[in-house]
């Protein structure tokens, strides 16, 4: 499986697109539970980490710290 490695404030591509359109996700909540946030519309979803792990496609950008 490939390794999908991911920190706090990554801009992320899920597998499949939000409704409002835009497939552009950060993330804003690190733990046992992963909250994102869309791009587009800035509607938030939290998420078990084996889920997301599992929806996610790739990263898009690296946050620099």
């Amino acid at each position: 499986m490939l390794n999908k490695e991911f920190n706090l404030y990554d801009i992320v591509e899920m597998k499949k697109p939000h409704p409002c359109g835009t497939n552009r996700w950060k993330i804003i909540r690190m733990g046992m539970d992963i909250r994102i946030k869309c791009e587009g519309c800035a509607h938030s979803v939290l998420m078990p980490r084996k889920e997301f792990v599992r929806k996610l496609k790739k990263v898009l950008v690296k946050h620099e710290e």
